[in-house]
């Protein structure tokens, strides 16, 4: 398992180059000129512009010098928040930020996920089985920034129940994550199902009930674990599904998460912005899927990665 890790440590520093390399190709290869703004600049403005951002070089020089503050966390002034020295102390707090909501949404969608497919195999072909798998069909059709829309317009303008948006309270932070969740938990909840449904009529399920344990145990603690290991193969995909879906989700919040800077960034063609938030929200993804790798194999004995 060490030796396993250690080289999946090690992949990610190509990875990690070849979409820092197509990032920075396509942020240059982009329309537009990111010193046009509403105000006009002097030219010696446009050139000290240019210079401190590497776009008076050659492609390949400033290929090298972007990633070079990258590596070493020098961090390059944002182009559009003038007020702050560099990128990386924009999107320290607000790393934070995303990590928490992602946290709670990742969580939420997990738990409820898992509990409905529970309920909805043990109550197999029952009305209520009919009724929670249309509304996982539901939750998995509709985008979470269509849910976050839905949301704020019932439960912060109609009902008054919620704040609108903003952060610092825990009720601020209910309804972002709630719209984070809303996809992730239906898709895990049909796949607890069905994961569920082949492991109920098991043999050692019914070994475990002769023994007189009740149903309820039998299924948390003897089908749980086993019921978990399709559940466990999505939790990459879904933190990369939360994490990407904050990008617009914490617009609409006004959340101030690395996903709102970096909405923020594109439409102002924040070059150092973009580039920081990518890079980040790639590490972290690449860091998740580290994690489920070696969770799957805790949950099942029979895999291993020697």
């Amino acid at each position: 398992m060490t030796r396993f890790v250690a080289l999946r440590l090690l992949w990610f520093v190509p990875t990690l180059l070849a979409i820092y390399t197509v990032s920075f190709a396509m942020m240059r290869a982009a329309p537009g000129k990111p010193w046009e703004t509403d105000k006009e600049m002097s030219d010696e403005a446009v050139a000290d512009f240019k210079h401190r951002y590497y776009l008076d070089r050659p492609w390949g020089e400033g290929y090298v010098l972007t990633l070079r503050d990258l590596v070493t966390f020098r961090g390059q002034p944002s182009m559009h928040y003038r007020d702050w020295n560099t990128v990386r102390e924009i999107l320290g707090p607000s790393f934070l930020v995303s990590v928490a909501l992602g946290t709670l949404a990742l969580s939420l969608s997990l738990v409820l996920g898992v509990l409905v497919g529970i309920i909805s195999a043990v109550k197999r072909y029952t009305a209520l089985d009919h009724l929670l798998t249309g509304t996982t069909l539901l939750g998995i059709s509709i985008p979470s920034f269509v849910v976050a829309s839905l949301l704020l317009m019932v439960f912060a303008f109609w009902l008054r129940l919620m704040p609108a948006g903003g952060w610092g309270s825990p009720q601020q932070l209910i309804l972002p994550a709630v719209a984070l969740a809303a996809f992730p938990s239906a898709y895990v909840a049909r796949l607890m199902r069905n994961s569920m449904l082949d492991v109920l009529p098991a043999e050692f399920m019914r070994v475990a009930q002769c023994k007189g344990l009740s149903r309820t145990r039998v299924i948390f603690s003897h089908g749980l674990k086993n019921a978990l290991l399709p559940v466990l193969s999505y939790v990459g995909p879904a933190a990369a599904g939360i994490f990407t879906g904050s990008f617009v989700v914490e617009k609409v919040f006004n959340i101030p998460g690395v996903g709102f800077h970096f909405v923020t960034s594109a439409l102002n063609r924040d070059h150092p912005m973009i580039l920081a938030c990518v890079m980040l929200y790639s590490g972290l993804l690449l860091v998740m899927n580290l994690l489920v790798d070696v969770g799957y194999a805790w949950l099942d004995p029979r895999i291993r990665y020697d």
